[in-house]
């Protein structure tokens, strides 16, 4: 071990990097986080070099501090591949999805999954952040967007984008549908973070008259909003197909391919994969058919 830094500050600084807070290492090292800011300080008296910025809100990797994370952050997930590799857990399959896709779409159909195949161990992480197969141990990813993803990854095309407006059926009491660009006009807009209404009112020829709009930071929470009658919403209409068909939400309008960013199942291209990972595939595939949302 001659020449290796502290194992324990070379830990620290992994995560540390990562997170960019001595706060949240901490909390994910299960320490305090004065050990994460000593074993840093540590390493960099050892190193002879500053590895982060102090800022008054956080911490920011200096350049050498960037060099040297990329080939921590990689040494550390080799280490955890290796184990893996010794410790294999058969059957365990771990899923990248966004919060909206997860909430609106994958839970409520999982107890088909479980009903179909009760021996795989499906995990989901739920994130807004791009996960790493490598570094963050995925098996597969949903993910919104336009090919290619990459050399190393394969996409499957699972859902074609197809935006609708939708709106609680309270706040279209004593109106016919389709609605007419008056209220379409008038009603106000839930956006999220895909800024679609522009577009789409431009598309239809409609100019913005709402007072007031809501903005949020996820399109589950739109849908939610809209849900309790706070305005319309612009979704995929694949994640409030349930909550139309309940009553919950009505559509209106003309549907939209505006973003025309599609839902795409990511896999690895290795030989040999896992048989619950070709299993998980499958289902995702087979319910996304079977719903007629990819074009056969």
């Amino acid at each position: 071990m001659t020449g290796l830094p502290p194992l324990n500050g070379l830990r620290a600084f992994d995560v540390a990097g990562r997170r960019l807070s001595f706060r949240a290492a901490a909390d994910e090292l299960g320490v305090t986080q004065g050990a994460v800011a000593q074993q840093i300080r540590q390493l960099e008296a050892h190193l002879g070099t500053t590895l982060f910025d102090r800022l008054p809100k956080g911490l920011a990797l200096t350049s050498a501090g960037r060099t040297y994370h990329d080939g921590v952050a990689g040494a550390f997930s080799d280490l955890r591949s290796a184990t893996a590799q010794l410790k294999p857990e058969p059957g365990k399959v771990l899923i990248s999805v966004t919060p909206t896709f997860a909430s609106k779409w994958l839970i409520p159909n999982l107890p088909d999954f479980s009903n179909k195949h009760p021996d795989v161990d499906l995990r989901i992480l739920a994130t807004e952040k791009v996960s790493s197969f490598h570094s963050d141990g995925i098996d597969l990813a949903v993910r919104q967007g336009t090919p290619p993803f990459g050399a190393a990854l394969s996409a499957t095309l699972l859902f074609k984008q197809d935006v609708v407006a939708v709106i609680a059926p309270r706040l279209l009491e004593g109106v016919q549908l389709p609605v007419g660009s008056d209220l379409l006009s008038s009603v106000p807009k839930i956006h999220d973070t895909h800024d679609l209404w522009p577009k789409v009112l431009a598309e239809l020829g409609v100019c913005d008259q709402s007072r007031r709009g809501l903005r949020l930071s996820q399109t589950a929470l739109a849908v939610d909003a809209a849900i309790s009658a706070q305005g319309v919403a612009l979704v995929s209409r694949f994640l409030v197909t349930n909550d139309i068909a309940a009553g919950n939400l009505v559509e209106i309008g003309r549907s939209s391919t505006a973003g025309t960013q599609d839902f795409y199942l990511l896999t690895q291209r290795r030989p040999g994969a896992n048989a619950a990972v070709e299993t998980v595939v499958s289902w995702l595939i087979s319910q996304a058919d079977q719903q007629g949302h990819v074009p056969q």
